[in-house]
This record gives C-alpha cells, structure tokens and sequence, in this order.
C-alpha cells in the first residue's frame, strides 16, 4: 500500500509540473519569511527525477536525492523481511543523530539563504 501511494503520488508530480509557477501553491515558510525552507525545491526535485534528470534534482534540493534513496532502501529492505515472515525492525534514531541531522538542516536553511550559499537555492 505504501509503495503504491508513493507511486501514485510520483506520478501526479511526474504530470502536473511543479516547475510551473504556482502549480502547488507556495511554501508557507517561504510566504511568512522569505527564506528557503529544507524542503524548498523538493517537489521540483522528485519531478526532475521522475524525468531521470538527477543533476537538476540535485540542484532543486541536495537533501532530496540521499532522502529518496535511503527511505528506497528501508522500504525494499521491509518489504523483503516481511516477505520472509520476518518481523521488521523498529526505525529509531538516537538522540545525537537527531541533533546531528537538526544542525545539518538549520545550517543548510541558514547558507542557502545567502549570497555564499545561493548554488544550494531552489530552481
């Protein structure tokens, strides 16, 4: 089910072009504050990858593509244990990753909002 949803959500990013002005709204983020947020770009991103363009995908959003491969990855990795008959194992991050990723992100918002971080912007 969950693979399905996620097909059915790439295939409506896939037809209905995010690069088009407005086509899905703008980020609220964005709209209150002007700045980038961690996830501007990312529709642009999954459509660009959905085109097989993984270059421009970077370029949307850097954190996109290592995020798509890595949930890929649990999800066939789940779906082969469950396949087994093999319980699947709990997804838990430790507080130090947690900080570790937070920091990550707050950095990334911080340098692509910028004149020195504007390669990391959104197209």
């Amino acid at each position: 089910m969950v693979g399905g949803i996620a097909l059915a959500a790439a295939a409506v990013v896939h037809f209905y072009d995010p690069h088009v002005e407005g086509s899905y709204g703008i980020c609220p983020f964005y709209a209150l504050t002007g700045w980038w947020c961690p996830g501007c770009g990312g529709l642009r991103g999954m459509h660009d990858l959905t085109e097989g363009h993984v270059l421009d995908a970077v370029h949307s959003n850097v954190f996109l593509v290592p995020l798509i491969v890595g949930f890929s990855l649990w999800w066939v990795e789940w779906v082969v244990r469950r396949w087994r008959g093999v319980p699947g194992r709990r997804w838990a991050m430790n507080r130090a990753t947690l900080v570790v990723v937070l920091v990550l992100l707050t950095v990334f918002t911080v340098v692509r909002n910028t004149p020195w971080g504007s390669w990391l912007a959104p197209v």
